[in-house]
């Protein structure tokens, strides 16, 4: 049986592969060597593999470099489509700047305004309490002296009505009757000429009276003028407050209620006042004023609870933003995964700054984060600061807005000197771009 086969196979081998001789001659001799079939069919396929592997490795490099070519292309292009909008953004975080600057000082002018006008407000408010209680003096005096002067007609028509019925106290003989007569005449005079002051004092009480009331619709006007501008500059300055935390998704009732329960003792916001002494209804002026000092608390609230959300920038100095939040490629492993915070690069050391109220419930060494710091806000809001070089605060300081934490570095997983700064709300990353644009609009 294997003779067969060996038989059959030499048969092919020979048809395809039939065997030769390679001479070699020389000078005084001539050699050959025999080449049989299965030799043949050896070489053969060792030749057709090499040939094959050269075809193959070549393909490969080719296309290796082809795609290193356009990969590099892409790469510039991403590059420079990334700067771009790295010029584009450091252009609007200019114009962002220099018109929260603007933002700012025209808030701070309008709560100076604003207390200035509570002052003149308070101040006529206790004038016109001063003028009031002059009224009433002057109406008091007034009722005096017309009890006295109808008091004293009526002793004018009592000694008249004496002297007609001829009293008989007054009967005397011509000697004596003088005495009477002339102190009649002298009581007559006497309250005659009290009677004339009294009407004098009565007219000039009525005039002081006309002038203080002039007076009063003065200070009405101008308190009326005060009022609208007090409303105008609450409306002004309690709008974009309210608008910057809806805008970062935070519901404003719920908070301004936590920061009232937070501040209701003693120096805390403002509370309605009551401008009537005498337990009289509050008129329209006293109204107006407590609804304003209600505006004036809840702008006071605002306040609070913008001071303790996270609306500012970490970092002071010149920066860059390198990285923003959301699905973005590794720098690290080149995969696609999500960046749960954005990134400032700026030279070592640039100092970073707690961007609200808060407590540190983190200052140490974090696998990837590096040196990482965790402050925890009211909200329900945590921020982070990692990849820093040098910590400057500790596990359970309260540090307030703008206080300095720490300095940018590069520990951790990173390719270079940058802040990565996260928040959270309820342990959930959000953007931080959120916080950080709706101050922008405000402030």
């Amino acid at each position: 049986m294997r003779t067969r086969l060996a038989i059959k196979i030499d048969t092919v081998l020979d048809r395809w592969f039939p065997e030769r001789r390679v001479f070699l001659k020389s000078d005084t001799d001539t050699r050959f060597i025999r080449l049989h079939p299965g030799t043949q069919l050896v070489a053969f396929a060792g030749s057709s593999l090499l040939v094959a592997w050269a075809i193959v490795a070549t393909a490969v490099i080719l296309m290796d470099s082809i795609g290193s070519g356009n990969f590099r292309e892409q790469a510039k292009r991403d590059q420079r489509t990334y700067q771009a909008r790295l010029n584009d953004l450091a252009g609007q975080r200019d114009s962002r700047a220099a018109e929260a600057h603007a933002a700012q000082e025209r808030f701070n002018a309008a709560l100076t305004q604003i207390s200035v006008m509570q002052s003149e407000l308070l101040e006529s408010e206790t004038r016109r309490r001063e003028l009031e209680t002059g009224i009433e003096v002057i109406q008091s005096t007034l009722r005096g002296t017309m009890k006295d002067r109808e008091t004293a007609r009526e002793q004018i028509v009592a000694l008249r009505e004496r002297m007609d019925n001829g009293d008989a106290s007054m009967a005397m003989d011509n000697s004596g009757a003088g005495a009477p007569m002339d102190f009649v005449a002298t009581a007559l005079a006497e309250t005659a000429a009290e009677r004339d002051q009294i009407a004098r004092d009565a007219q000039d009480a009525l005039l002081a009276a006309d002038e203080l009331s002039e007076q009063i619709a003065m200070m009405q006007d101008q308190n009326d003028a005060i009022f609208r501008q007090l409303e105008d500059a609450m409306t002004i300055s309690v709008a974009p407050l309210d608008k910057m935390f809806r805008d970062a998704g935070m519901p404003t009732k719920q908070i301004i209620e936590q920061v009232r329960r937070g501040y209701s003792g003693q120096g805390g916001p403002l509370t309605p006042l009551s401008f009537s002494t005498r337990g009289e209804e509050p008129n329209a002026d006293a109204l107006r004023a407590n609804r304003l000092l209600g505006q004036m608390d809840q702008l006071n609230l605002y306040r609070i609870a913008a001071q303790k959300a996270p609306f500012a920038v970490p970092v002071k100095n010149s920066f860059r933003f390198t990285s923003s939040f959301g699905f973005r490629r590794d720098p690290k492993t080149g995969g696609r995964r999500m960046h749960k915070g954005v990134d400032f690069a700026a030279p070592n050391g640039t100092p970073l700054y707690a961007t609200a109220d808060g407590v540190v419930v983190h200052a140490g060494w974090s696998s990837g984060y590096g040196r990482l710091v965790k402050i925890q806000h009211e909200f329900g809001i945590e921020t982070r600061y990692a990849h820093m070089s040098k910590l400057r605060v500790k596990v359970g300081q309260r540090v307030s807005r703008g206080d300095r934490i720490g300095d940018m570095g590069a520990s951790g997983r990173v390719t270079g000197v940058h802040l990565h700064y996260e928040v959270r709300v309820g342990g959930k990353a959000v953007n931080p771009m959120i916080y950080i644009k709706a101050a922008n609009d405000v402030f």
